[in-house]
């Protein structure tokens, strides 16, 4: 008698893309229910009322719908940013520091600048320099990777830890009043460097910019060239080089725009709705980004959705800390059981599960 596997994984063929989402919504909803078991064994506070409060810190008043909108805006940016670089198989996880460099950039030419320059020059010039800044940042590993071939894993990742240095140091070089250890507002008194408001918010210009560069960042992933070589490059490097694409020119080109627009973010943060610079502005949103790329598979688009549920649950589980008095640990479990829902349902979107029934074979 033989015994064969009982279990048997194979890879799923591709389905639509409405079905994907209705697995994906399926997930949460079961997350959703299970939270709510927890909740009421747990807390004994009501699931619905405990709902409620999550959707409350959203959408409760119009200050906290432009505040949900403002950190979608940062994160899409800096998500979208690390898409390219994802998609080609470079594993950048140092989007935290190319954000924080491109902040820096900004923030020193408020500083340095903002009472001899023209208001609309000084922005143009912060623009420039936070491009420069996130673009150097992020081309020093991308050099390196395609120079010797270093572990762009860890280089990145250290580069965040440098670049949280530099800001550090800065800080306390623009400290003011002298020993507080904090710049503060930058240019409170004559605004300079600080975006124009639109539409009476001044979110708005940031979420129409995030806006922007998204689409803009799905034809070029889409419908150009250079994105068709980033998706070569992932696929399968021998395969790029038999095309007679230069790889290492993709890999630097690619982690400079990825740079480039993470610092982009931090301009957003200096310029329209902050006007400071501390070590803590992008708060971990480049580590927070890879997640929101990776569960919208490297599509510009799919991640304003995935953005969108990491903020309201981020969000959400900070209201119900503070309405129902719980500790803060207990909000990021709920948020994690959700998360751990939506990215295990993508293992069912990639493979099936075949149960096989044990048989005998005559000999």
């Amino acid at each position: 008698m033989n015994k064969g596997s009982l279990i048997h994984i194979s890879r799923r063929k591709e389905i639509s893309w409405w079905r994907a989402w209705l697995v994906r919504l399926a997930a949460i909803a079961l997350a959703l229910i299970l939270c709510g078991i927890i909740t009421f064994f747990a807390t004994g506070l009501n699931p619905i009322s405990f709902y409620a409060a999550m959707i409350d810190g959203s959408f409760g008043t119009s200050r906290r719908i432009w505040m949900l909108l403002q950190n979608m805006a940062i994160l899409l940016c800096i998500s979208v940013a690390l898409a390219p670089a994802f998609r080609m198989r470079f594993w950048n996880l140092g989007g935290d520091g190319q954000a924080l460099m491109g902040a820096l950039g900004a923030a020193a030419s408020m500083i340095l600048l903002g009472d001899k320059v023209p208001n609309w020059l000084l922005i143009l010039i912060m623009t420039v320099a936070a491009v420069l800044f996130g673009a150097v940042w992020a081309f020093i590993p991308a050099f390196f990777k395609a120079k010797w071939n270093t572990n762009e894993t860890l280089f990145t990742l250290m580069m965040n830890y440098v670049a949280v240095q530099l800001v550090a140091f800065f800080v306390i070089i623009w400290e003011v009043p002298k020993g507080a250890g904090k710049i503060g507002i930058i240019n409170q008194n004559t605004n300079a460097g600080w975006f124009p408001q639109v539409g009476g918010s001044k979110y708005l210009l940031n979420v129409i910019i995030a806006v922007l560069i998204t689409v803009i960042m799905y034809v070029y992933m889409k419908y150009t060239k250079h994105g068709y070589e980033v998706a070569v490059v992932g696929e399968s490097e021998p395969t790029a080089r038999y095309a007679g694409i230069n790889v290492k020119n993709v890999v630097v080109r690619t982690m400079v725009l990825s740079g480039a627009l993470c610092g982009v973010a931090g301009l957003l943060l200096v310029g329209g709705t902050d006007h400071t610079l501390t070590t803590t502005l992008i708060d971990g949103r480049g580590f927070t980004g890879v997640m929101v790329a990776w569960l919208a598979k490297f599509n510009p688009i799919y991640m304003a959705l995935t953005g969108f549920l990491i903020v309201f649950l981020q969000r959400g589980s900070a209201e119900i800390t503070t309405m129902f008095t719980l500790n803060q640990s207990y909000g990021d479990i709920i948020t994690g059981i959700i998360l751990f829902f939506v990215i295990g349902c993508e293992f069912f979107l990639n493979y099936q599960i075949h149960f096989r029934k044990s048989h005998k074979e005559v000999a």
